[in-house]
């Protein structure tokens, strides 16, 4: 289950991320209520996962999710540019959050 709320906490922290942008530093209420819950839930779920994750992998998860979830957003929604260059290093980075998957034994 741990990994599951490491999950949920990463995509939350795309949520936070995503919508940082549209807070125009914190005047507009809506997408500010909406970055408020997920970052929330995204530090809930983070710390929920640490019952069995360590910290340093648990860590490095979600801030790989985050930044591949927000960049994906980016290209997506704000029209980002989605160079080759950008591309690959999104790859090596979901590669590397696998492979630290797998590195990791949980208790």
């Amino acid at each position: 289950m741990s990994w599951a709320y490491l999950i949920l906490a990463g995509l939350f922290e795309v949520g936070f991320a995503s919508t940082l942008k549209l807070t125009q530093g914190f005047t507009k209420l809506w997408p500010t209520l909406i970055f408020a819950v997920c970052i929330v839930l995204s530090f809930i779920f983070l710390n929920k996962s640490l019952k069995d994750i360590p910290i340093g992998t648990a860590y490095a998860i979600w801030t790989g999710i985050g930044a591949v979830g927000t960049v994906i957003v980016g290209i997506l929604v704000y029209k980002e540019p989605a160079t080759a260059m950008r591309l690959f290093f999104i790859v090596t980075l979901i590669g590397s959050i696998i492979g630290l998957k797998l590195a990791t034994t949980t208790t």
